[in-house]
């Protein structure tokens, strides 16, 4: 298989799950870890694949790339400043080196495309509520950078998500852009009537490959979900909107720890013959590695076409971008993001946002594979928020580029 000439390529096998769960506290060997910390509220239980954390860590090398310093014009990232030098470029232009890389590499997508969360997931778990008018400009500038799908926002009932109380005031705003697609998530057929009347002509469900995340987060089983998804995909049918569906708990459960890749499979499958048009597989307490990812994927590539398929990572552990480089070499080729790294999941101590769109574009244009999105207006975006939110961005590539204009305003 596929995966597993890939891991071959590694200098350690992984297990298949002891390795990524050995030290991961909330998967100890205890039989009395049945419920998520009684800390948690039920205030954020929109923890969807897109409301994940990020990923474990199982080393994963990829060929070394030659860096060269551009004289080029780039906006500062955090400040008020404009640098008027100091640009890196992500890929090598030594020849010889990358005729080695691109042996390794063959096969990539040539192009990827984007789906940004940061409007919906990435705002969804903030305790201050950001403004509407935030919002929509957040929106504005992410689709001005050309990224054709953003995530917009949720009709799930303002009583477990209160940050985005206000989609249907979002939806006025922004439906008529027309240069990006902006579906919302929908827990239900309400929520989906909802959408439709705020001028929605793309949404997305949730389900989960865990039961008892699935009891815990959305209220319900695993196949009563899939019977509720049913009639909303009916419904979309009927009005030709196109249904995204997103599978959580891909890799590991808060509850049950491991999920066997079957079980993924399974949903994943479900909700691609009730009509979903992409299916993507998130993460959601992101302890994943390429050991653990790419069974999982296989897995679902055996029921699923490949070219219906997504990925979504958070960094918790810093894996997102080693995960989505191995998606990458089976052939998928859509990856979820959040601008400036927003994000994270309530059930995981200590876990992290998506991964960030900033970086995740970075390192596509390092391996020549093309987004059509303008980093430059992208790091703006991740500005703008970060700034509103009072923090520094969690992209490393908004930090590293920061740093380097800050210290070119000193010279």
């Amino acid at each position: 298989m596929l995966a597993e000439k890939l891991m071959r390529k590694c200098s350690r096998p992984t297990t298949y799950f002891n390795r990524t769960f050995a030290h991961v506290p909330f998967v100890a060997s205890n039989p009395s870890i049945s419920t998520f910390d009684d800390s948690v509220t039920m205030e954020s239980r929109i923890c969807t694949t897109s409301n994940s954390c990020n990923e474990d860590f199982e080393k994963y090398k990829s060929s070394a790339f030659t860096w060269r310093q551009q004289i080029s014009s780039m906006p500062r990232v955090m400040g008020s400043h404009n640098c008027p030098n100091h640009q890196y470029r992500s890929y090598c232009e030594d020849k010889s080196t990358r005729d080695i890389t691109n042996k390794f590499l063959k096969g990539m997508p040539k192009y990827v495309k984007i789906v940004e969360v940061g409007p919906r997931d990435g705002l969804q778990n903030e305790k201050n509520i950001v403004p509407t008018a935030v919002k929509i400009e957040l929106i504005r500038r992410l689709v001005s950078s050309g990224l054709s799908v953003v995530e917009a926002t949720s009709f799930v009932s303002p009583k477990w998500v209160p940050q985005l109380a206000d989609g249907k005031d979002v939806m006025d705003a922004v439906r008529n852009l027309e240069a990006a697609r902006l579906p919302v998530l929908v827990p239900n057929l309400k929520g989906f009537e909802a959408a439709v009347a705020s001028g929605a002509k793309e949404v997305a469900i949730f389900a989960s490959a865990s039961e008892s995340f699935s009891k815990s987060n959305i209220n319900c089983s695993i196949e009563e979900s899939l019977t509720r998804y049913q009639t909303v995909t009916e419904a979309a049918r009927k009005l030709s909107i196109p249904v995204r569906g997103y599978v959580s708990c891909v890799v590991g459960c808060p509850v049950e720890g491991p999920v066997p890749p079957s079980k993924v499979a399974f949903v994943a499958k479900e909700l691609y013959e009730m009509g979903c048009s992409e299916i993507s597989l998130g993460d959601t307490i992101g302890v994943g590695t390429p050991g653990t990812v790419l069974p999982m994927l296989e897995s679902v590539m055996a029921v699923v076409p490949t070219e219906k398929l997504a990925v979504h990572f958070h960094d918790t552990y810093g894996q997102s971008l080693s995960n989505i480089f191995a998606s990458l070499q089976l052939g998928i080729s859509t990856v979820d993001s959040s601008v400036a790294g927003l994000g994270g999941c309530p059930y995981a101590k200590g876990a992290s946002g998506n991964v960030a769109t900033e970086d995740v574009v970075y390192m596509l244009s390092g391996l020549g594979i093309e987004t059509n999105v303008d980093i430059r207006k992208l790091l703006l975006a991740g500005e703008f928020i970060s700034k509103h939110l009072g923090r520094p961005s969690g992209s490393k590539v908004a930090i590293a580029l920061s740093r380097i204009t800050t210290n070119a305003s000193k010279l």
